[in-house]
């Protein structure tokens, strides 16, 4: 069978190279299923608007504490927000992904698992939730 998709991929991170690879790990593990491409980095929560008009996310995945990887993973695209974000920005951000996209699916991934285990703990978590958002 062939991968699902294209999705694409928008990142919301301060540490954009981070979050590329962070991504970059999860896109190649899941090539198999899913067609996945990284398109854009926001570095600001003020760029959030702009990128869902332009992508129309349909899922967001996120982390609400201050050191890792929020995901935005999406039907036809995908966008991926980085942890170090507090639980007011990240409702922020769904906020304003909700006025634009109100159908947008959501996803936090467990507070504090970047600080506790690791950058590998987030790309396992990804590993196990975005193949159940994507479908």
């Amino acid at each position: 069978m062939s991968p699902k998709g294209p999705y694409r991929l928008v990142t919301v991170n301060t540490a954009p190279e981070r979050a590329k690879r962070l991504v970059g790990r999860m896109i190649e593990a899941l090539k198999d299923q899913y067609t996945i491409e990284h398109v854009a980095n926001c570095e600001r929560i003020d760029e959030v608007e702009g990128k869902v008009k332009e992508f129309q996310p349909d899922v967001i995945v996120s982390s609400s504490d201050r050191s890792g990887a929020r995901v935005r993973i999406t039907n036809v695209k995908v966008q991926f927000c980085a942890s170090m974000w507090t639980a007011e920005e990240a409702d922020q951000v769904f906020s304003t992904a909700r006025s634009i996209r109100p159908d947008i699916k959501t996803h936090a991934i467990p507070h504090g698992l970047q600080v506790e285990r690791g950058p590998d703990a987030i790309v396992e978590h990804l590993l196990e939730k975005v193949p159940v958002l994507l479908g």
